[in-house]
């Protein structure tokens, strides 16, 4: 029987990085490490039209990045002419994108305008979101959600009322009842590399289901503890496997295969 330190290495995907957002010299060396760092494919999340036309022309050019196309809801609301236009561009492209994303809900810009003491109407975000959750059902889509505490109970909600069920929330925090309605109805969550150091993301790392987990970086945002100073790259996704192995009590070996087949099952790759 082979021993498991003689079993190769299980490549690992990042399903969640700005790769547009880097400087291009850093994407060239990102994409030209991908191999040596063992990390298979990066699923390149757009924050607007601008963002997803770079995303395409880097899936087009390199075959490990998958694009997805969205706008990211930590930004002044989209008006509905451009929202209409980035639909119409999104539906032109459709077979070149792998998922919906990043969209969702503005927590934190909400969080800040309510501490400021401004007015906060929260239904237009809610409103543009639920056009692109139509759009990933009507075109068969995964959606990937930027939607933490609160915000997801309404992304289930929308999620829900239109029958998606490929839906993965990044980098998700909140609460027991929430992470027990999304894992419920199948929904996946990834971890970045603050898995090593942050007691919140550890704990929804002990306690979700094995088969609805898998690896991110959502670079360029930087991390702190044992990746303080270094740019965020792909490959940290070895680390994230390594602490959700400890967590879970099982090898890294089987860890990076389990985040490995839920990121291939979850976008069909």
């Amino acid at each position: 029987m082979e021993s498991q330190s003689s079993q190769p290495v299980r490549s690992l995907i990042d399903t969640h990085i700005h790769l547009d957002s880097y400087e291009e010299s850093d994407q060239t060396k990102i994409l030209r490490d991908l191999r040596v760092g063992g990390v298979e494919t990066v699923i390149s999340v757009s924050m607007h039209l601008a963002s997803c036309k770079r995303n395409l022309e880097l899936g087009r050019v390199h075959d490990k990045v998958r694009p997805a196309f969205g706008y990211h809801p930590e930004q002044p609301l989209q008006s509905s002419s451009d929202l209409k236009k980035l639909l119409e561009w999104m539906e032109q492209h459709v077979d070149e994108m792998i998922a919906v994303g990043e969209v969702g809900l503005p927590y934190y810009n909400r969080m800040e305008a309510e501490t400021d003491g401004h007015s906060w109407d929260n239904r237009p975000y809610e409103a543009m979101l639920e056009q692109f959750i139509i759009f990933a059902k009507k075109f068969h889509k995964p959606v990937i959600l930027h939607a933490v505490y609160e915000d997801a109970d309404i992304a289930c909600r929308l999620l829900e009322k239109h029958d998606v069920t490929r839906a993965h929330f990044h980098w998700f925090k909140g609460s027991r009842e929430t992470l027990g309605r999304m894992a419920r109805n199948g929904y996946y969550i990834s971890f970045t590399p603050d898995i090593l150091y942050e007691e919140e993301i550890r704990e929804i790392a002990r306690s979700y289901p094995e088969h609805l987990v898998m690896s991110e970086t959502d670079g360029p945002w930087p991390f702190e503890g044992p990746f303080a100073d270094q740019m965020t790259h792909p490959e940290m996704t070895a680390a994230v496997a390594s602490a959700w192995a400890e967590l879970k009590g099982m090898s890294e070996t089987e860890a990076r295969q389990r985040l490995y087949d839920n990121a291939v099952t979850m976008y069909g790759l």
